[in-house]
């Protein structure tokens, strides 16, 4: 409504295209009052004034009532256009910020995760994860302990997670602590844990089992084969039970789940990282999942 007395207070009534063409100027006005004969009568005379006045009157109105109309239906489009516009955005920026906030809340996720969460390096490869992580036990609840292998050294690395910071600032003073043949150094991550998926866990004893046989292998060249794969461990390390080569289209090198026979085959592949597979080195670490047998794909029909 505000919109439209806008548009009437800057109409002109004087606007040609409100008045007829027959009155369009004063010289045709005045023929008019020419073309009257003076020996009329006056009632004669008033009358003929009187239709010369409302026929332009008649015109000028219903050309303002159609302009009027025509801008109405402008304006009310336009608002339905504008309402339209703006119901859209306001979705866009609702999905934005939908979006936004949950950017915004995994990225402080993962920034409190590597606060509680320390780097330890110059692991003895005869550490497991267990014996790590009762390390740290006196510092806090271990939320999770990830042992890694180095490509560059028959040391290995690990990530400890804990419940607070509390604790991983109380590990930070296990700098230096000998495990197995080593002394470990304990600093502050730089990096969080990657979640594995619930799913892939262990669910029994038996796959818990099977966990200790299993190493999980990574940066392997493209270029090698499932059974390069397991020639390289069976030749070095013993018998394998099981291996799940994996990779994709989007990635340059490609991982492995072996599973060996024997739990000592297992340990002995952990001191194979940095070893040449292909030609690239590999990296070597113990398994948080088992190798489970693939599902049967339903037929096709």
């Amino acid at each position: 409504m505000r919109e439209l007395e806008e548009l009437l207070t800057k109409l002109n009534p004087l606007a040609k295209e409100f008045v007829p063409p027959s009155h369009s100027n004063a010289s045709s006005a005045a023929a008019l009052a020419a073309s009257i004969p003076k020996q009329i009568s006056r009632r004669v005379t008033t009358d003929a004034l009187l239709a010369s006045f409302l026929f332009p009157l008649s015109y000028y109105l219903c050309s303002f009532i159609l302009y009027l109309i025509s801008r109405i239906a402008c304006v009310r489009v336009g608002a339905g256009a504008s309402l339209v516009d703006v119901n859209s955005k306001n979705g866009n920026n609702g999905g934005s910020r939908k979006r936004g906030s949950n950017s915004r809340t995994n990225r402080a996720q993962r920034e409190d995760s590597i606060r509680r969460t320390v780097y330890v390096s110059d692991i003895d490869q005869q550490v497991t994860e267990e014996q790590l992580a009762a390390l740290f036990i006196t510092c806090g609840q271990v939320v999770d302990c990830r042992v890694c292998g180095d490509p560059n050294s028959v040391l290995r690395f690990a990530f400890v997670e804990f419940t607070d910071e509390e604790g991983a600032r109380a590990a930070l003073s296990l700098g230096g602590t000998m495990l197995g043949y080593y002394p470990v150094r304990v600093l502050p991550s730089k990096t969080a844990i990657v979640p594995v998926n619930p799913t892939f866990l262990p669910r029994t004893e038996d796959d818990r089992e099977t966990c200790a046989r299993t190493v999980y292998c990574t940066n392997i060249d493209k270029k090698v084969s499932q059974a390069d794969v397991k020639l390289f461990f069976e030749s070095l390390c013993g018998e394998v039970a099981r291996l799940r080569l994996l990779g994709d289209y989007h990635h340059s090198t490609r991982i492995a789940f072996v599973e060996f026979v024997m739990a000592e085959s297992a340990m002995a592949a952990l001191n194979c990282s940095g070893a040449i597979l292909g030609s690239l080195p590999i990296r070597v670490s113990p398994s948080k999942t088992p190798v489970r047998p693939r599902s049967p794909r339903p037929p096709l029909h």
